[in-house]
Formats: structure tokens, C-alpha cells, sequence
């Protein structure tokens, strides 16, 4: 029993990781569900985690692990802590995915075709944030563009002659299913997509809104 809780077995795997691009309202989101409070944050260059009650019951918990988001630490956050990972939580900014739904996708590719991810299948929750701005997009439309673009890259990764995060085991998993366009029932993991805000509708005054988030974090627990 010990040793299968050393190597990762799935009641052992308590952590949920909150990943994302820079600016995406990961480490805000991370503040507001451990104190309800708002608070001002920064870009973060190392990872921050806090255990994480489920509806105020000291029985029931998960360690909340807000990472990186910057291009050059985000990877090799994610290579220390996937192993460990029950969910995941993927946040997106809403208000700029269009214009950075390539590189959103980017990310996503790379966590998704990760061995240990795809192996572990930890649940995976597209957080689309910052909902209270009026030029968000809805969870449906980023949904849609993100398979469009994860189906786009697969093409082209599956086209190139090596893999190109220069791994030693040569190219990366397929993703999803061979001859079909991709969508994301088409994984291991169970994929679900809310809207939420983590500075909430009332901006720094008012509470965040992110009820779907805090029953997906109580489901997966």
C-alpha cells in the first residue's frame, strides 16, 4: 500500500493545478477561493499552494497549486507537479482569447499530450474567466475555437519528422482520435468548461462569481 502511494496512486493524488497563460486570473482566482477576498496581484515566477477546504469542511480538501504562467517556467512548473495532480484546473482570459487563442492552445496541446497527464487522466475544468467584462467570450465560443486550433496543431505536429520539445521519446502522443476532428470527448479526462470571475461583476468591492467552479472543485474532491 505504501508504495503504491508513493508512486502516485489515484487516492494519493491531491493536488489541483491551476494553469494558464500570464495575466489569465489564475493567481486571483487562487486568492478568492482560499479567503473570498480581493486582492491585487502580479505576474507569479514560482508556484504558490494552500490547502483548500470543500464548502468549509475540514474533512474534505485538496491542495489548490497556482503555477506559472510564463512562457519560460510553465513547462517545467507542470513537469513537477502532474504527477500529483487529481484536476486540473485550465484558466483562460476570456476578454483576450481571440487574440490569444493560438497560444492558448499552444499550452494546452502540451499539457494534453503529456504521458503522465494522459496516463493519470486527471479531471480537466476550462475555467473561461473574467466574465464580468462585456467583451468576454462565452465558454461555448472559446470551446469551439479551442478544438478548431488543438485540431490544427495536431496536424501539423503529427506532420513534423521530430518532436519539437526535443524529448527522448520522439513524438508525442496522439490526440484524440486518428481520422476525426478533434473535440475534447475524445480524451481520457473528463473535460468540463464554466464561466466564472474572479473579480466578480462588483469589481474589488463585491464577492467573485465562481459558483460553477466551487461545485466542480467539491465534485472532484
Amino acid at each position: 500500500v505504501l508504495w503504491r502511494l508513493a508512486r502516485g496512486g489515484g487516492s494519493s493524488r491531491r493536488a489541483v493545478l491551476l494553469l494558464g497563460l500570464c495575466d489569465a486570473g489564475k493567481t486571483l482566482l487562487f486568492a478568492r477561493l482560499l479567503t473570498g477576498r480581493y486582492r491585487d496581484t502580479q505576474t507569479s515566477i514560482t508556484d504558490s499552494s494552500a490547502v483548500y477546504r470543500v464548502g468549509g469542511d475540514k474533512n474534505i480538501n485538496v491542495t489548490l497549486i497556482d503555477l506559472p504562467g510564463h512562457e519560460s517556467l510553465r513547462l517545467q512548473f507542470l513537469e513537477r507537479f502532474k504527477a500529483a495532480a487529481r484536476a486540473i484546473v485550465f484558466v483562460v482570459d476570456s476578454v483576450a482569447f481571440q487574440r490569444e487563442v493560438k497560444d492558448v492552445a499552444e499550452f494546452l496541446y502540451q499539457v494534453l499530450v503529456d504521458s503522465t497527464v494522459l496516463k493519470n487522466a486527471p479531471a480537466l475544468l476550462i475555467a473561461c474567466n473574467k466574465q464580468d467584462v462585456t467583451m468576454a467570450k462565452s465558454a461555448k465560443l472559446i470551446q469551439q475555437q479551442l478544438e478548431k486550433e488543438l485540431n490544427t496543431l495536431r496536424v501539423t505536429r503529427s506532420a513534423a519528422p521530430t518532436s519539437l520539445d526535443g524529448s527522448a521519446a520522439g513524438a508525442p502522443a496522439q490526440l484524440g482520435k486518428k481520422g476525426k476532428d478533434f473535440d475534447f470527448s475524445q480524451l481520457p479526462m473528463k473535460v468540463e468548461f464554466v464561466e466564472c470571475s474572479a473579480r466578480g461583476s462588483k469589481g474589488e468591492e463585491g464577492d467573485a462569481d465562481f459558483e460553477g467552479l466551487e461545485k466542480w472543485l467539491a465534485k472532484i474532491a
